[in-house]
């Protein structure tokens, strides 16, 4: 409504005005007094005027999604999209189209200052490079950072940054071509047409003017010297100065020095990385490189306190050598790797780089390679430093802390979605370095590795390993950075190692020492333990008869005596707390259920369990603390008991470990895993056996896991010898197999690398990676010694160049086919003479008296007698008599017998031109090059003394024994009558071997000595010089060939298997023939195991017919890997379901198999178990946790632990289908996530909270 404006109010005009109601247009009149001369204001109960009016949604989403050409594709084909246009009607704005976002600035400012006083002076423009970087297109730390939401986890759309060690391509390889690409002449045979158009544009220059087409700025310079010597004299002195310093000629501005002005103070980090660099390349400079530095730490280090007068940690306690030269190498910001025993104290070092780390304001991330690991860590960390994040599967907590701990498997997926931490990360740890040997989860450590950038350190901390320094000089070389190897042997604890024969009271001393505190291994007390277990089975036979007692098998009777006697005994010697490894579950639970009488706490002990049980407990809901593990376990721990393997419930193995720790879990039994975590020493360490299953059988226990798990005995501090027993329940165990176990060496680090379907494509869809540079950096093709090979093959390629040229003319034209005939044929000989040596029938045929014809460096086509033969089945030698030349009876240098090889193919004998004289030689398998038909009588012994005697000097001038020149004048006579060749033993049809490697060799023999005639080169006057050419030229060039090979991604072992994967990647389109990655590789890069299968069930949309629970019990087959006897009842849509996975599953493993995978179908879908189907349905539907448990013979524990991991396959699949961009399908992995994330599956762990 427009106001009016009312005239001023005259003397006559009554009082009166107007109030507006609300928004309704009523008004009512009003009257009172007026003020002076003034007008009546309009009143109104709104003193604001009308509220604003508000579009509706409808209409406000309707004009800026329907009718906004910026949001609308304006080329879109798809049917629905036209109708939809007929509906909305729409604007075209033609101006839209002319508006592009901003392109980045290209230059920047920076400030001039006077450098004696700082004071601003000037601002310049300085060109700015790599502005149009980002985190989708480059690998470097120049890219701009990316949005804050991808900091830490990084996206799978973002490029990694450029691993240590991987080159970015140079430009050598940019300009080799691929076969698709073709060689374009900028100069002719342009289009000048576009294909489709009619007229083109005329690129001819009509007045073309001659110029210089390219202008150095080096002669541009020279040409202003003349303007510098026309300066006034008082320059002069400068100018010579200046004069003295030549530039040195150069294509690039920055090979001179010149740089930008904002690059004149290099920060202090730059200079650090390039001093690193300049010693790095020094250091290459040495010929052999060593990257693995082992670290002396046997003198004492004195000077470390001057050395690090401000630590960036002090410790309350005086630290060993070994730390403080680990210490000292982390200041100098180098790599180290730290091998020693458990408790030795490695995780000093870990804690002095996590100080260093936070003094730097950089950050370090802390992996381990179990979760559990991961929680005790987060806990330790978080008491002495504060500033602590923890990363797992299912746990963020404070992520933009400076010390982060992980899985490996988050750093490599943060490595592989270029994460922003990566840009300040100081150090790497990687703790139990050992692990990479596990099979499954071992690549994971060599993927992190060799992924690593270059300004990250690495730390690496390991059980005591043999090959450290393999495994760090394989380190140093991907990383092109030296590691320095610290280890030691010294246990701070010493153990003593006993066997335990007793098994009631009156026999419960009966211990004895095997392996002493120092070392020996005392066999007198084995034999002790081996009588004292005799003498009892005796008596026991003496009264009962005699009873087949089993090696390895105990009844439980007897297990409850044996452990209820040494129990007893320990605790009387206060030998507690003690933990008993055990290599079964159900063996831990049945021996500490089967100690029913025995209780080993106080009762001070006792409420102190109770009222950290209670708490602890609080956080369970009411039906959870009355699980009976829960009940049963409350029961053990009140006596000192306790019980810890992977089918406890966590929240109980947590409660356990922190009460062992306090010294209140007087015994514990264990299975294997406990050996793996935190620093948590007992006093006395028990093995329940010595053999375990692995998986595939049963074996004995290896040095490094007897190790790793004795080592838990002896706390550090508080017990002066650590004490390891043996049970000897049936028997004695072997001494050779407790030796070995005790003092063997343990595993070495071994490459479990292998190439998973996740690598390759997270690797194909960064252009500038390369799987085959993946596979060249891991520790599995460690021996190639890549750049000990490339120098030999420069020296190789110069070598060929200084050789003089061949002379291939005329006569000559054929000598390289003649070379590469002869050479086939002589390693057709050699294959066929291993073949008849290697045969019966042509050993038989080498006896002595045969007649055989010698080919060496020394000899050609001689006849020679066998005298002798040796037994030696390897290098089998044959003493033999041959005849020569007078003056050749000496040997000639072994070493180019196999080198050297007669030019010209020839059958004709040798026949002296002088008299005949005779040697005898001990001959090669190889100087044999024919069998002979002939054989002749000969007395071996005679001729050998003989010929031994006339090589004394008193007796050289003496004649030949009758016996010798009998040989010799037969030999010569053979030669005489066969002039032309001697008939031959044939391999086939007179030694009968009837191989078809021997057939086909006999075969192409006789095809390539008939060819051998029609060569002409062999009548040349120069031929013997040329072939001595070509056959010096072709060893270089062979040698070259099998190095080019050897450094190529040829020859390396995963190729093979590389191409089969390729295969089967591009039958399913995850990539194309080019090698991009297709949507469907996208979504798997997304997804870390089994990612084939879970994209392939995306894209057939086996999950979307299924409800939020059923899809969670579904994909609980991925996590799920234990046997079951139990049938899961489900309901019809999960068996269809089921069936679907089934069936994919079989066309993915049959796809494998016809792609060269070695893996069958069967065993490919026998890794999915659908045994847990049941109980994650229920889980997921609100069952309590008591009753599910009922539904399975799977134990809590395991339970739990695959709901967890479930869990995180769930987030998997959402972050999947929101690329796919099936919103349902991820709202539906949402619920199904929040199902089953409740109660007791994810109560928070004690050491977080």
């Amino acid at each position: 409504m427009d106001k009016i404006v009312l005239p001023p109010v005259g003397p006559d005009d009554l009082p009166l005005s107007l109030l507006e109601m609300g928004c309704s247009g009523r008004f009512e009149l009003i009257t009172h007094p007026l003020p002076k001369n003034r007008p009546l204001p309009p009143h109104s109960t709104l003193p604001h005027g009308l509220p604003p009016t508000c579009l509706d949604l409808k209409t406000e989403v309707e004009k800026r999604f329907l009718r906004d050409p910026a949001w609308l594709p304006v080329h879109n084909v798809d049917d629905a999209f036209h109708k939809f246009l007929k509906i909305s009607t729409r604007g075209r704005e033609v101006d839209s189209l002319l508006h592009c976002s901003l392109s980045p600035l290209h230059s920047g400012l920076s400030v001039v200052r006077d450098p004696t006083t700082g004071m601003l002076l000037d601002f310049t423009e300085v060109l700015l490079e790599d502005t149009a970087l980002s985190a989708k297109n480059s690998l470097s730390l120049q890219r701009p950072p990316g949005p804050p939401s991808e900091s830490l986890r990084g996206s799978n759309t973002n490029y990694p940054f450029l691993p240590a060690g991987m080159e970015e391509l140079t430009l050598e390889q940019i300009k080799k071509k691929s076969e698709l690409e073709e060689d374009i002449d900028f100069e002719k045979d342009l289009l000048t047409v576009p294909p489709g158009l009619k007229a083109g544009v005329d690129f001819s220059d009509k007045d073309a003017k001659s110029t210089k087409t390219e202008v150095n700025l080096l002669s541009l310079l020279s040409t202003f010297d003349d303007v510098i010597d026309a300066l006034p004299e008082e320059k002069e002195g400068v100018s010579q100065k200046e004069e003295t310093v030549k530039l040195p000629r150069t294509n690039s501005l920055e090979d001179l020095g010149i740089k930008d002005s904002a690059d004149s103070q290099p920060s202090a980090n730059t200079v650090r990385l390039s001093e690193q660099k300049k010693k790095a390349q020094q250091e290459d400079k040495g010929d052999d490189r060593k990257w693995a530095v082992p670290v002396d730490i046997s003198s004492p280090c004195d000077d470390f306190y001057k050395r690090i007068p401000d630590p960036a940690f002090k410790y309350p306690f005086e630290l060993d050598v070994f730390q403080k030269q680990a210490i000292l190498r982390l200041e100098a910001h180098d790599s180290v790797f730290v091998a020693a025993h458990t408790s030795a104290g490695k995780t000093v070092v870990a804690e002095y780089a996590i100080a260093l780390s936070q003094k730097h304001m950089t950050r370090t991330i802390y992996t381990s390679p179990i979760k559990a690991l991961s929680n005790q860590k987060f806990r330790d960390f978080k008491t002495t430093f504060g500033d602590v994040g923890l990363l797992t599967g299912d746990v963020q907590l404070s992520p933009e802390s400076s010390c982060l701990i992980m899985t490996t498997e988050i750093l490599r997926s943060m490595l592989y979605n270029g994460s922003e931490v990566i840009r300040d990360l100081e150090w790497v740890i990687f703790d139990e370095v050992h692990y990479i040997n596990d099979a499954e989860r071992g690549v994971v450590w060599e993927e992190v590795l060799i992924m690593l950038p270059e300004h990250v350190s690495i730390i690496l901390l390991s059980a005591t390993v043999p090959n450290a320094v393999e495994f760090s000089e394989w380190i140093g070389r991907i990383k092109k950075r030296p590691i320095y190897v610290i280890s030691t042997v010294k246990r701070p604890v010493p153990l003593e190692h006993y066997l335990y024969t007793g098994n009631s009271t009156k026999t419960q001393k009966e211990l004895f020492l095997l392996l002493d505190s120092t070392g020996h291994f005392l066999t007198k007390g084995y034999y002790a333990a081996v009588d004292a277990k005799k003498e009892r089975t005796s008596k026991h036979a003496q009264s009962f008869g005699t009873k087949n007692v089993s090696q390895h098998n105990t009844t439980a009777s007897q297990d409850r005596a044996v452990w209820q006697t040494l129990l007893n005994y320990l605790s009387q010697r206060q030998q507690t707390p003690v933990v008993a490894f055990t290599f079964s579950r159900t063996r831990c639970d049945e021996n500490a259920r089967s100690l029913t009488s025995l209780d080993l706490t106080s009762s001070i002990e006792k409420s102190e369990i109770h009222s950290f049980l209670q708490k602890s407990l609080t956080r369970l809901r009411g039906g959870d603390r009355q699980l009976p593990q829960i009940l049963s376990m409350r029961d053990l721990l009140k006596r000192g008991i306790g019980v810890h393997h992977s089918g406890i419930l966590p929240i109980l193995k947590e409660i356990i470990e922190m009460l062992f720790s306090r010294g209140l879990v007087k015994v514990l039994f264990a299975t294997e895993t406990f050996a793996m975590g935190v620093n948590m020493p007992a006093r006395t360490v028990v093995f329940d056996s010595i053999r375990k299953h692995d998986g595939t059988g049963f074996r004995n226990l290896l040095p490094g896991e007897y190790i790793q798990m004795a080592g838990r005995a002896g706390r550090r501090g508080l017990d002066a010898t650590g004490t390891v027993i043996i049970l000897c329940k049936a028997g004695v165990h072997e001494m050779g197999d407790l030796h070995a176990m005790m003092l063997g060496k343990p595993t070495v680090l071994q490459s479990q690398f292998r190439l998973t379907y996740t690598m390759i494509l997270n690797l194909l869809r960064v252009e500038a990676l390369r799987v085959t540079d993946m596979m060249k950096r891991s520790f599995s093709e460690n021996h190639r010694d890549t750049q000990a090979h490339e120098k030999r093959i420069s020296e190789l390629r110069n070598a060929l160049s200084s050789l003089p040229p061949l002379d291939t003319e005329g006569q000559l034209s054929d000598i390289l086919s003649y070379y590469h005939t002869i050479t086939e044929l002589r390693i057709t000989t050699e294959s066929l003479q291993r073949a008849v040596l290697e045969s019966v029938n042509g050993l038989k045929a080498l006896s002595v008296g045969r007649v055989v014809m010698v080919n060496n460096s020394q000899h050609h086509n001689a006849l020679g007698v066998i005298l002798q033969v040796s037994n030696d089945a390897v290098n089998r030698m044959f003493t033999a008599l041959m005849i020569c030349e007078k003056g050749n009876e000496e040997a000639a240098g072994d070493d180019q017998s196999n080198k050297a090889f007669h030019p010209i193919y020839s059958t004709s004998l040798f026949i002296p031109e002088g008299p005949c004289s005779h040697t005898v030689q001990k001959l090669k398998l190889q100087d044999i090059s024919a069998i002979t038909t002939k054989t002749l009588k000969v007395i071996p012994e005679r001729i050998i003394d003989n010929y031994n005697k006339r090589q004394q000097p008193r007796f050289r001038l003496d004649p030949p024994g009758q016996a010798i020149s009998t040989a010799t004048q037969e030999l010569l006579r053979l030669a005489e009558a066969n002039p032309n060749g001697i008939t031959t033993l044939d391999p086939v049809n007179d030694l009968h071997l009837k191989g078809v490697d021997v057939v086909e060799g006999v075969m192409r023999l006789r095809v390539l000595q008939d060819c051998l005639k029609d060569f002409h080169c062999i009548h040349s006057p120069t031929f013997t010089e040329q072939f001595a050419r070509v056959q010096e030229r072709m060893c270089v060039q062979e040698e070259l060939d099998k190095l080019l090979f050897l450094v190529s991604d040829q020859s390396l072992t995963l190729l093979p298997e590389y191409h089969q994967r390729i295969k089967v990647l591009e039958a399913l389109q995850y990539v194309d023939s080019t090698g991009a990655v297709q949507l469907k590789g996208r979504v798997a890069c997304q997804i870390s195991s089994h990612e084939l299968l879970l994209t392939e069930l995306l894209f057939e949309n086996t999950l979307s017919p299924l409800a939020p629970e059923e899809s969670a019990a579904l994909l609980s087959c991925l996590v799920f890997t234990q046997n079951t006897q139990i049938e899961p009842h489900i309901t019809s849509t999960l068996q269809e379901g089921i069936n679907q996975v089934l069936s994919v599953a079989q066309r993915i493993g049959e796809l494998q198999r016809d792609c060269g995978i070695p893996q069958t179908a069967e065993d490919f879908v026998a890794q999915f178990k659908f045994g847990l189907t049941e109980v994650v349905y229920c889980w997921a539907r609100g069952m309590p946790f008591a009753e599910i448990a009922q539904l399975t013979d799977v134990q809590e524990g395991t339970i739990v632990r695959c709901i967890q991991r479930l869990d995180e396959v769930l987030k998997e699949v959402r972050q999947a289908a929101r690329i796919v961009g099936d919103s349902v399908l991820g709202s539906k992995m949402e619920r199904a996530s929040l199902a089953i994330r409740r109660d007791i599956v994810f109560t928070a762990s004690l050491y977080t909270h």
